[in-house]
């Protein structure tokens, strides 16, 4: 029993030093493992480094010209959401402006603006935002309301300091209901705060899925038959087999994640509320879990093209279903079903609620078990699919050996 187990190491060893060394002589296997795991994190985080969308371009349309509408108009440029690059003198104009790409929205003041006010009439400033882009519609919309209000309340609380009442008491009066808001976890609003740790993860999972696919491609396209028949006849061959290639993976991922989760967190001032050494705990079995999973479609691709075709093809997808963009409590059953079957589904939410908002391991317990599950699954389905693989291309290659031995004995005999 302990020579078996001895030998079984040995063998995981010798297949960890044969994955490692392919890996490194295939310069596709070294883009997507190596090259592409430093250069779409860096570039992610580089282009969400400005967190908020400031300074929007806009035109305020002043159709009153008035000394409040001039103050509105300084208002609105002087938020951080905002700036006034163009007053036309008509809505035509700025129509025209924002459909050559000068604008990103339209702020109209209408004709007697200061009028309506004086009188204590209700009056209007219309805003054309464009809600096909929502980043930007937010930002502009956002804006002209801070702006409006500001406006407003100055207005109000002119008349009534006029009716006599002290500055408290008009203060008072106009807000009598103050409400403190806090930002949790993302205190500047930042997109890049919100979206980056998620990314990352589906980063990981991805680049690992297609180098393995890739691997598992090139394998039956340049018909490397003895590397895979090696463990066929020995006990236990398709475990060890795929256990030796996933600590190859696993023992490259430990520096990808440190790149990845550690120093561009530092570099980036992304939060980090419970420190990396905790989400290591939820990151291995993620890792285990997606290499077992790549391994066990791998053996799909025919050609290394197709691994990529068909990994780049899910990304968005995946992204969808991790509940990023859209709650996965709204999506149809069958997509939420689906969206188990990829390891980031439990992976993203849990490393948030840890590395963002500080939760411990306790409150992760639903999807660090789901993790491990689907760990112990897929190397199942990784053992049969390549035990199964293993006896197809043994046979393929025994009938090709066969042919060429025929072929070799006839050339003798017509000599």
């Amino acid at each position: 029993m302990w020579k078996k187990f001895v030998f079984g190491l040995q063998m995981t060893s010798d297949y960890f030093a044969d994955e490692i060394k392919i890996i490194m002589h295939d310069a596709g296997a070294v883009l997507i493992f190596i090259v592409a795991m430093v250069a779409y994190p860096l570039l992610y985080s580089l282009g969400y480094m400005d967190e908020t969308i400031r300074e929007i371009p806009i035109a305020v349309v002043d159709m009153d010209h008035s000394q409040i509408s001039r103050q509105y108009s300084r208002m609105a440029d002087a938020t951080e959401q905002l700036k006034v690059v163009y007053k036309p003198q008509s809505l035509k104009e700025a129509e025209q402006l924002f459909y050559d790409g000068k604008i990103n929205g339209v702020i109209l003041i209408p004709k007697d603006f200061e009028k309506d006010i004086y009188k204590g009439q209700q009056t209007n400033v219309t805003v054309y935002c464009d809600a096909s882009y929502f980043l930007l519609y937010k930002q502009v919309y956002s804006g002209a309301i801070y702006s409006t209000g500001t406006l407003g309340a100055g207005v109000e609380i002119k008349h009534l300091l006029a009716q006599g009442n002290t500055i408290k008491q008009a203060m008072d009066k106009r807000n009598p209901l103050n409400v403190n808001a806090y930002n949790l976890y993302n205190p500047a609003g930042g997109y890049g705060t919100f979206v980056i740790p998620g990314i990352l993860i589906i980063i990981l999972q991805q680049t690992l899925m297609i180098g393995i696919g890739l691997i598992g491609g090139t394998i039956r396209e340049r018909r490397r038959y003895i590397y895979l028949i090696k463990p066929a006849q020995l006990p236990g061959g398709s475990f060890v087999a795929v256990m030796g290639k996933t600590f190859a993976y696993i023992f490259i991922y430990l520096f990808n994640i440190i790149f990845t989760l550690v120093m561009l967190h530092n570099w980036f001032h992304l939060p980090d509320k419970s420190g990396f050494l905790p989400t290591l705990f939820l990151i291995i079995p993620f890792l285990f879990a997606t290499a077992f999973l790549g391994l066990a479609i791998s053996f799909l691709f025919r050609r290394r093209v197709h691994s990529l075709l068909f990994m780049v093809f899910l990304s968005p997808s995946i992204l969808f279903l991790t509940g990023m963009s859209w709650p996965v409590e709204s999506l149809p059953p069958f997509l939420y079903l689906l969206a188990h079957v990829f390891p980031s589904t439990m992976t993203v939410p849990a490393y948030i609620r840890m590395r963002t908002c500080g939760a411990g391991l306790s409150s992760v317990t639903y999807e660090w078990v789901f993790l491990l599950i689907q760990m112990v699954v897929y190397c199942l389905l990784a053992c049969l699919t390549y035990k199964f693989a293993m006896k197809r291309l043994e046979k393929e290659y025994n009938e090709e050996a066969r042919m060429h031995r025929e072929n070799y004995e006839l050339g003798h005999l017509n000599e």
